[in-house]
Parts: structure tokens; sequence; C-alpha cells
């Protein structure tokens, strides 16, 4: 006699179209969410440079001079008797994009930038360059 059973579960073909969906999904999602993560580092990179900016005008009223380097923001400079005795400028100096922050100072002017997402001078997009003009 031929008895049917009720079988629980899924077979290897159902599996399959259930991967193929969940991965066409993903598919399609990926690139946005990526994007979007790039979109916040940009902000992220403003904000901070607003942060420096505003160190770099306390350590310039402090000082009389802006900082050869960004260093000069977290570290004592010898040639400031007023410098502190907190650091002006706590955290890391590298951009959300793990990249050095360009920083010139010539007289009573300076230029602060981000290269970027790609690390490179130039670009468009995520890649644009991020400069003082961005933050003020």
């Amino acid at each position: 006699m031929f008895v049917l059973r009720n079988r629980k579960g899924m077979t290897l073909i159902e599996i399959m179209i259930v991967l193929a969906i969940i991965g066409s999904i993903a598919a399609l999602l990926l690139p946005n969410i990526t994007g979007q993560l790039d979109k916040s580092k940009v902000k992220e990179a403003k904000i901070q440079m607003t942060q420096i900016v505003n160190a770099l005008s306390m350590y310039y009223t402090d000082c009389g001079k802006y900082p050869q380097s960004l260093e000069g923001l977290s570290k004592a400079d010898a040639d400031c008797s007023n410098w502190g005795p907190e650091p002006y400028y706590k955290k890391d100096l590298k951009d959300p994009f793990g990249n050095e922050l360009v920083y010139s100072v010539e007289g009573s002017e300076y230029d602060l930038k981000s290269f970027g997402k790609d690390g490179r001078e130039g670009g468009s997009g995520n890649d644009k360059d991020i400069t003082l003009d961005d933050v003020q």
C-alpha cells in the first residue's frame, strides 16, 4: 500500500529561488547604501573641518599666529606662552576617509582641505576636494 506523507521542509529548488530573490534585492540596495555612507562621510568631513577652523581661531586668539602644522592644536607650542592648558583639538587629524587633512599657513592666512574619498586632488562627486569654502 502506498502512503503519502506530509513532508515539511523545502526542496533544493525552493531554497535556490529564495536565495536568488534575496541576492537580487541585495544587488539593488547595496549601491544605494554605500552611496549614502560616502555622502555621510563627506558631511562628517565638513563638520570636522568646521571644528578645526574653530580650534585654529582659538589658537590664533591665544598665540597671535596660526600653528605651523595641525599638530600644534593638540600639542603644546613652545613659541606660544598662552597655549592651552587644554589642547585646542583632541580628535584625530585625519578625515573620515582615513586621509591626512592638507593644511598650510602663510602669515595670517591658512588653507585647510580634505581630498575626499579618493585621497587625490580634484575629483567629482564624493571624490571632490572639501575646502574651506565648503564649510564657511
